[in-house]
């Protein structure tokens, strides 16, 4: 597979979280397009419907709970048995919500388990096969969240950051073996996610009530918010980019892809953050070296 891949090419994608949401549609349009498609489930019993689908159609389903300290097994086994994967697509994760001093030690080793050990355990069992093939794509997916602060998504937000930068750093080292990596980052989508945002075990302190992040911590439990972005039509722009058609024609090599109107307002924010930062400490910034002394 060279750096540009073609619709007409039958490649093998593996994508986690193909239960719902993002991981569901993608492996619905890689299939619908002609692609070997391994969908992968933590509790596969839980959708036999969607096992039956993805068989019917000529896919493969497996059980993988990224959880699990040897979840990258299920990629070697893949690889063992002469079947190359192409794509490795990490969607599955989820978020929690409250203030950052208020979450248990448990609470937010399960998170980052979820969200970066997960992905990282499988980036790290496919890289190598990638790397030898001076082929493949890794796409992680990411959020506002990981890109800004935001208030009560402090922990969610830790654990993407986490990712991004492992996932930035990924693209500059596979770039020499011709193994592309995309970064995706999501505003709020139309998924089953939403209504899944897990509120902190301890109880809000009162101290909160009112507050931005109180108001903030409220909201997203209860999962009554504003959802702009249809997720459908963003799973067709990210396939666009993987295939370099559509949208993502000539942008193969881009590290960082963002979708979702709240997504754009987010990026802004970070770029006058930092040139802020850079107008208020720049001359600082660049007067602390030995010769300055």
């Amino acid at each position: 597979m060279s750096s540009e891949i073609s619709t007409k090419q039958k490649l093998t994608w593996l994508i986690t979280g193909c239960s719902s949401g993002f991981g569901l549609a993608m492996a619905r349009l890689a299939q619908a397009n002609g692609h070997n498609v391994i969908a992968a489930f933590r509790n596969p019993s839980r959708t036999p419907e969607l096992i039956e689908e993805f068989t019917k159609n000529g896919g493969e389903c497996v059980r993988l709970d990224q959880d699990e300290s040897n979840c990258g097994q299920v990629i070697e086994d893949i690889e063992a048995r002469g079947t190359a994967i192409d794509i490795l697509v990490n969607v599955a994760g989820f978020g929690m919500t409250g203030p950052v001093e208020s979450f248990s030690e448990e609470e937010v080793r399960h998170m980052m388990e979820t969200n970066f050990f997960g992905p990282y355990r499988l980036t790290r069992a496919v890289a190598p096969h990638m790397r030898k093939r001076r082929s493949g794509m890794i796409v992680n997916f990411s959020s506002g969240s990981g890109m800004e602060a935001r208030n009560s998504l402090g922990l969610y937000g830790a654990s993407k950051s986490a990712l991004d930068g492992l996932t930035k750093t990924l693209h500059k080292e596979m770039s020499d073996f011709n193994v592309r990596v995309l970064l995706v980052y999501l505003g709020t989508f139309n998924t089953p996610m939403v209504g899944k945002v897990e509120p902190k075990l301890k109880p809000l302190d009162p101290d909160y009530n009112g507050t931005t992040t109180g108001k903030i911590y409220e909201i997203m439990g209860s999962g009554n918010f504003k959802v702009p972005g249809d997720h459908i039509k963003a799973t067709q722009a990210i396939y666009d980019v993987v295939v370099g058609e559509g949208i993502g024609k000539g942008h193969e090599n881009e590290m960082m892809l963002p979708l979702g109107v709240d997504m754009a307002v987010r990026a802004h924010e970070v770029r006058d953050s930092i040139d802020h930062m850079m107008d208020v400490f720049g001359d600082i910034c660049n007067n602390v070296n030995v010769e300055n002394r």
